[in-house]
């Protein structure tokens, strides 16, 4: 992948998992509400000063939830962020930037 492109949509890895996992609280709080389901289903990522994930997330009750989250680059000692999100997808909505 090429810097600053768009990687096509994969299926989550255990890797991805663990990104959205990490942001699963702030998501939460902006949400103001709990995810008992929480489990990312496919991903795109994008190369700029660190990463950029787009990441399905399956909550449960036929709900997704699109996320975006910068995974800033390690000498930066930053925790991820979650920069946006959308709510009420499907699990056939294309993941696009948000």
């Amino acid at each position: 992948m090429m810097y600053g492109g768009f990687s096509d949509t994969k299926p989550a890895t255990a890797e991805i998992q663990e990104i959205a996992d990490k942001v699963k609280s702030q998501l939460e709080q902006k949400e103001n509400r709990k995810f008992s389901v929480f489990k990312a289903v496919s991903y795109r990522s994008q190369v700029v000063a660190g990463s950029i994930y787009y990441i399905k997330v399956d909550v449960g009750d036929g709900e997704f939830i699109h996320m975006t989250v910068l995974e800033p680059l390690p000498h930066e000692n930053k925790p991820l962020s979650l920069l946006s999100y959308q709510t009420k997808k499907t699990q056939d909505d294309e993941l696009e930037d948000s």
